[in-house]
């Protein structure tokens, strides 16, 4: 499994501010990584290198991104880094992404391309910085149909608003509570088709969206197929996709992968949002010699996807990697994912035979690029963010609080300082509303970035701003309460690396107060030691009734913890960010700082 963090789970409905609405109405008023090449080695990390030569063959590129999170402006922190591996084994850190860079990356990669398409494996939008999420990602998608987008495969954040949200996305239309955002401007959608194979109606078992499209080129056809996770039910909200089925991945390729043969189109692509973990987390690691290979759900998909799909372009656990999969003939297959957040981009190049109406298989490579901040900005992506942050600028600059340091959220560990700040500042809204709530648990998956004391803006370094508020925590849960007894407080924690996190474990970050050891040289739930669990020094009385705050995504049994979907008593609160904002406010000042917590409260035998 990779060492580096990433982002697996989805959430409630991203926020809409309600309850800055007025001032939001007042606004609209106014590199290389596998497979082997014989290209020669970049001049700095990440550089794209020369591309194959035209020859008697059609020369195909497609250009993929994956996990974009509509993260127009470049993401902060560890966010916006990727990590480069020198020859010699050495690592450096290099700041990528942001949508004018990534803008002029694909435009410069298109460069003596006469066949050429751009492609995404789902969550281009959701869990969304404010920039987008406050406008319910028309900007995002906006600005996929600036970047020449030609077909996007459905992710588990599409569904984040409804299937009805998501099929405006595709249409158009402005929103049907909001409205439009300014006098004249009507919301034109997508440009390009979102393809949701294996989401299908329970009534009809029809596809939501299309399954499939053929892309085509003076004469060269080729297929996508896209797909998201079958699990995509237990890491959404049960009301964004009521009524909605979801397939398995690789049967549902196959299917159209057989009708696409039948109507002559041989080439196939399939756009996968499920992803793998690579041994080395470096993107330009060559996954398939020193690097080690790679791991997780794509590898038993991959398995069992008919060969005549001639590579899977995957997406969802935020890794970098090309690697090589064997098909079900046996035959190396490429795989690819480029991260997310728009830090880098994949470029696969391959023959396109126009006799067998085929891509040549032993021809595909890939290639990762960095997106790299050193580049020259798009120009009209520059104006369309400036357009939107002019209409966000009334919310998204408001001060609430001040930090002295970054409090960064890595999941690489079990325990991070700015989830157990997030904890606790759910811990003290919870008894706001039940003065006897003893413990908070939060989803290491609904915090999506860091708080980093370098300002972003005009703010001023150490000011947190409700738009990196809004960016931690995009989605619109409440902070709720349950009653649990100790025995089920304890099956709640061993949920974290048993059961459906088994193979990929969700450790809750956990209010102050709450304390255990999580063994790792033990084997599934006897990792979370029983007699270590402790309450304010006490051990957990099985039959006591404890007061639990959750948020509204896990107290329905998200990510995993089932045993949660099992409190009493339910109390639905406040809004999970306007109690981060409360507790920013209420502990910290200019001249009084948050510091970073000791994130302390796990202790980790290894």
């Amino acid at each position: 499994m990779s060492t580096t963090p990433g982002s697996t789970s989805g959430r409630r409905f991203p926020r809409r501010l309600a309850a800055t609405a007025a001032g939001l109405a007042a606004a609209v008023a106014l590199g290389a990584a596998a497979l082997p090449s014989a290209q020669a080695a970049p001049e700095r990390p990440g550089d794209r290198p020369g591309h194959p030569g035209h020859g008697p063959t059609v020369d195909l590129q497609v250009l993929a991104i994956n996990d974009f999170h509509g993260h127009l402006e470049p993401p902060s922190g560890s966010s916006g880094r990727v990590t480069h591996e020198h020859p010699d084994g050495s690592t450096e850190q290099v700041e990528a992404g942001g949508v004018e860079y990534l803008a002029t990356a694909l435009r410069e990669a298109r460069e003596g391309e006469r066949y050429t398409m751009t492609v995404a494996p789902g969550d281009v939008v959701g869990a969304s910085p404010l920039l987008s999420g406050l406008f319910h990602d028309e900007p995002t998608i906006e600005a996929m149909n600036a970047l020449d987008m030609d077909v996007v495969g459905v992710g588990n954040h599409e569904f984040d608003e409804g299937q009805e949200e998501l099929k405006r996305l595709q249409k158009g239309g402005c929103h049907p509570v909001d409205g439009c955002y300014a006098d004249g401007r009507t919301f034109g959608g997508a440009d390009f088709p979102i393809l949701a194979a294996n989401v299908v109606r329970e009534d009809t078992g029809k596809p939501l969206l299309k399954p499939y499209t053929v892309k085509k080129i003076r004469g060269v056809r080729v297929g996508f197929i896209g797909v998201t996770l079958e699990g995509t039910p237990d890491i959404v909200s049960a009301e964004g996709i009521k009524g909605l089925k979801f397939l398995d991945e690789a049967e549902t390729i196959n299917r159209y992968t057989e009708e696409l043969r039948g109507r002559g189109v041989n080439a196939v692509i399939a756009l996968v949002h499920e992803g793998g973990y690579p041994a080395n987390p470096a993107y330009n690691a060559d996954c398939d010699a020193s690097g080690g290979g790679i791991s997780g759900p794509i590898v038993d998909i991959a398995a069992r996807t008919d060969a005549g799909v001639d590579a899977l372009v995957t997406g969802h656990t935020h890794r970098p990697y090309v690697c090589s999969l064997p098909d079900p003939e046996g035959n190396d297959r490429l795989v690819t994912s480029a991260a997310s957040y728009g830090r880098l981009f994949t470029e696969l190049n391959m023959v396109y035979d126009r006799r067998t109406r085929d891509i040549v298989r032993a021809s595909v490579t890939g290639t990762n690029h960095v997106v790299h901040r050193e580049r020259d900005r798009a120009k009209d992506l520059t104006e369309l963010i400036a357009d939107w942050k002019e209409l966000a600028a009334p919310v998204a600059n408001r001060p609430i609080g001040h930090i002295s340091e970054d409090i960064t959220a890595d999941r690489s560990i079990p325990e991070s300082p700015l989830g157990d700040l997030i904890a606790d500042a759910q811990l003290a809204h919870a008894r706001t509303q039940d003065e006897g709530t003893e413990l908070a648990l939060m989803n290491p998956g609904g915090i999506r970035a860091d708080f980093t004391y370098a300002a972003s803006g005009s703010e001023g370094d150490g000011v947190v701003t409700y738009a990196e508020g809004y960016t931690v925590q995009p989605f619109s849960n409440t902070v709720n309460i349950v009653s649990l007894t100790g025995d089920q407080l304890l099956a709640v924690l061993r949920e974290q690396v048993s059961g459906a996190n088994a193979e990929s474990p969700k450790i809750l970050q956990v209010s102050e107060g709450l304390t255990y050891t999580l063994d790792l040289t033990r084997s599934g739930a006897d990792r979370v030691v029983a007699d270590s669990v402790r309450l304010h020094g006490e051990p957990l009385a099985a039959d006591r009734v404890y007061r639990v705050a959750v948020n509204s995504f896990l107290a329905g049994g998200g990510d995993g913890f089932a045993t949660l979907a099992q409190g009493t008593d339910p109390l639905v609160g406040g809004d999970d960010l306007k109690a981060l904002e409360q507790y920013l406010l209420a502990h910290s000042s200019a001249s009084a700082p948050l510091s970073a917590p000791a994130a302390d409260r796990i202790t980790v035998v290894r």
